[in-house]
């Protein structure tokens, strides 16, 4: 299955969680430091909140997980044919998971993650993106 993702910044990650768990009928599905995600079936979506206080009510980025590294490299694929330009798709850890994942942005620099979940990973765990920023934040 794959499903739309959406990644938000919030001023309190505990408001948050408790507004979007009643608001989806859902709970937090993992809770990190500054981080908390749902995986909503209803509809297909990964909700993603990351602690932004200074960001507050903004976009953070936009996603697609797939269900398999194979439907990131054939959506991958597809960008290009279409005459996109998607960054190389690597596994990474960040967001507190080992994943295989690109980005692609927007006309108007808008960041769209496409990636697939491979494992869990510690809350220790961090990766810089090429662009030196923190992989689960964008900016």
């Amino acid at each position: 299955m794959a499903r739309l993702q959406l990644a938000i910044n919030v001023h309190d990650l505990e408001a948050g969680i408790s507004f979007y768990e009643k608001f989806f009928d859902t709970p937090v599905t993992k809770r990190r430091p500054g981080y908390a995600n749902f995986e909503i079936a209803d509809p297909p979506l990964k909700l993603v909140l990351f602690h932004q206080p200074e960001q507050a009510g903004s976009l953070n980025h936009l996603g697609v997980e797939m269900d398999s590294t194979d439907g990131v490299q054939a959506t991958q694929q597809r960008l290009v044919q279409a005459g996109l330009t998607p960054g190389e798709a690597s596994e990474e850890t960040c967001c507190y998971a080992a994943q295989t994942k690109f980005w692609v942005d927007t006309p108007d620099q808008q960041a769209w993650e496409v990636y697939t979940v491979l494992g869990d990973a510690s809350p220790e765990i961090t990766q810089e993106t090429a662009k030196g920023e923190s992989c689960c934040v964008q900016s």
